[in-house]
């Protein structure tokens, strides 16, 4: 009994870990799936998330394929307060692209986009429950609050550095994208993340959409992930299933692997790549996000000390 009582107040020090800001001992990455988790990499805190991928199109009715490769990157940076983070997203991409009329070498940006991000609710930040000491059953019990998530919300800005070729025709040069973000944990190995977003809705080639994720941790060193992201819009409307896992090297360092297939063939699409997540933190001070019991009792003792201190200069005189 004693060794069990042991094992549980060691794990309700471990608790404490999430009372501390966005920053997280090892490095977490949004690859190898598209969506955006709803924390931040921490004030000060530089990520680079990158992939090389291989794609395949075919559209049956248009009569066109395209077979290529290209680079992702996306550009992380933890910036003045813990919950904000200001984020760019860059892909180049090579195909050649075929059709009855055309045979032609294609290359440039396919997309290009800044924003920032911000969490807005944080569930841990009033603390984790208090480990049971005497029962096993009440410490594993299922527990409503799980789905309560971290919310966060992101509003950035596509821009016109894209290759004419993979743009709409007559497209904008800029365009706003806002999405709000969900993330839940149940329990210690999985956890969900829900994206949705609203892109270039100031133009006529808006699209709603929705990104859900699921991510198993097998343990200290490989997860995995099932990933559903669904678009619909006037010129182009999909849905699209992701796999894939992930491997930790060092706490600042991750690789990936991934492959994607739609649901249609106008058009049909299939990648896959492989990719490298890195973090620089040397620069990061933690910062503790106070509970808010522990707030409440830090005003409760001021004004404890406020009234002692009067009662005795009263006293005093």
């Amino acid at each position: 009994m004693k060794k069990i009582q042991r094992l549980l107040l060691f794990a309700f020090a471990l608790n404490f870990s999430s009372l501390f800001a966005q920053h997280t001992d090892m490095i977490n990455s949004n690859r190898p799936g598209l969506s955006m988790a709803a924390f931040s990499v921490g004030k000060n805190v530089f990520q680079m998330e990158s992939g090389l991928y291989g794609i395949r199109e075919d559209h049956n009715l248009s009569r066109y394929n395209s077979n290529g490769f290209g680079v992702d990157l996306d550009l992380r940076y933890g910036f003045l307060f813990e919950q904000l983070e200001i984020i760019g997203n860059f892909k180049y991409q090579y195909d050649k692209y075929y059709s009855p009329l055309v045979e032609t070498s294609r290359s440039g940006f396919r997309s290009t986009t800044f924003g920032a991000k911000y969490l807005i609710y944080d569930p841990f930040k009033k603390g984790e429950d208090k480990p049971n000491l005497l029962s096993w059953k009440a410490n594993h019990r299922f527990k409503w609050k799980q789905f309560i998530p971290a919310v966060g919300v992101y509003a950035g800005m596509n821009l016109g550095f894209a290759n004419e070729d993979y743009a709409f025709a007559n497209e904008p040069s800029m365009s706003p994208k806002v999405m709000i973000i969900a993330q839940n944990h149940f329990g210690t190995h999985w956890v969900m993340v829900t994206n949705i977003f609203y892109d270039k809705f100031t133009t006529d080639y808006k699209s709603l959409g929705y990104i859900l994720t699921l991510t198993r941790g097998f343990n200290e060193k490989w997860s995995g992930f099932i990933e559903n992201q669904g678009i619909k819009g006037d010129y182009y409307s999909d849905s699209i299933f992701r796999i894939g896992s992930a491997y930790l090297i060092q706490d600042n360092l991750q690789v990936d692997a991934s492959i994607s297939k739609n649901f249609k063939d106008t058009p049909d699409i299939l990648y896959g790549g492989v990719g490298v997540s890195w973090r620089f933190d040397k620069k990061h001070q933690p910062v503790k996000m106070e509970r808010e019991e522990d707030k409440g009792k830090r005003v409760d003792k001021k004004k404890k000390d406020k009234k002692k201190r009067v009662d005795e200069v009263e006293g005093g005189e």
